[in-house]
């Protein structure tokens, strides 16, 4: 499934940002990101995820009887049109415009499933979603880890930073993150780190055993591809004194 390539801004001679997104190969857009499963709470209610291409993982939320109701926001008018046959709200649009029509909503869970990087001032959004969770509720990330092999290798030996279309070096990707400034980025706007997952370091392969030996040193972050970590608004103080 591809999408079609919409027009440039006239005599720019480059493509937009909305462009190069919707040069990707449809996959893109579908994939279900159920690797996010162990990370969820048991009822994730209202739940709002920010670039969900054709709506695939809250689709998956609802059919499961995860989520309560199912809002996405989506910058491709073909994958939101797609996401709109299978999720209850769509926004279409850049995120920050967005989030800021929906400033008087609440939900309990919001996803941002490799987003993140995408965005000029990440900081800003994740400031933004932290008004928009209810007390208690959650955020669920997704980035890449810059520190893998495969960008530091070639960085230190070579002296090359080559843009990709698609994975870490991404040529959509505006910011890079390692484990602890990821961390930071939720932790300084005041969300509680609860869980964390890391994709990339598990040994698919038997050819791929030494993932298993790097993965209990200081060296593992270098085979993480990707971070995954759910934090928590705090709770109001007649909630912590009800549930503790």
């Amino acid at each position: 499934m591809n999408f079609t390539l919409p027009h440039t801004a006239p005599n720019s001679g480059k493509p937009s940002q909305t462009d190069l997104y919707t040069q990707k190969d449809g996959e893109y857009f579908s994939f279900v990101r159920k690797d996010i499963a162990p990370l969820l709470p048991n009822n994730c209610g209202a739940v709002l995820e920010l670039g969900c291409g054709v709506g695939s993982t809250l689709a998956w939320l609802k059919k499961t009887g995860q989520a309560r109701t199912t809002t996405g926001i989506e910058l491709c008018a073909e994958p939101a049109a797609i996401a709109r046959t299978q999720v209850d709200r769509v926004f279409e649009g850049d995120v920050d415009c967005v989030l800021a029509n929906l400033a008087d909503e609440k939900f309990n869970v919001i996803l941002c499933l490799d987003v993140l990087e995408h965005l000029p001032n990440p900081w800003a959004t994740v400031q933004a979603l932290y008004s928009l969770l209810l007390p208690g509720g959650s955020i669920v990330i997704s980035v890449p880890n810059i520190r893998h092999y495969s960008v530091v290798l070639p960085l230190l030996l070579r002296g090359t930073w080559q843009y990709q279309p698609a994975g870490i070096m991404d040529r959509t990707h505006l910011r890079f993150f390692t484990r602890r400034s990821a961390q930071d980025m939720l932790i300084q706007v005041g969300f509680a780190i609860t869980q964390k997952h890391d994709n990339g370091v598990q040994a698919t392969r038997l050819r791929e055993i030494w993932k298993t030996i790097f993965a209990k040193t200081p060296l593992r972050d270098l085979f993480v591809f990707q971070f995954l970590i759910r934090a928590q608004k705090p709770k109001l103080p007649h909630e912590e004194t009800h549930t503790s």
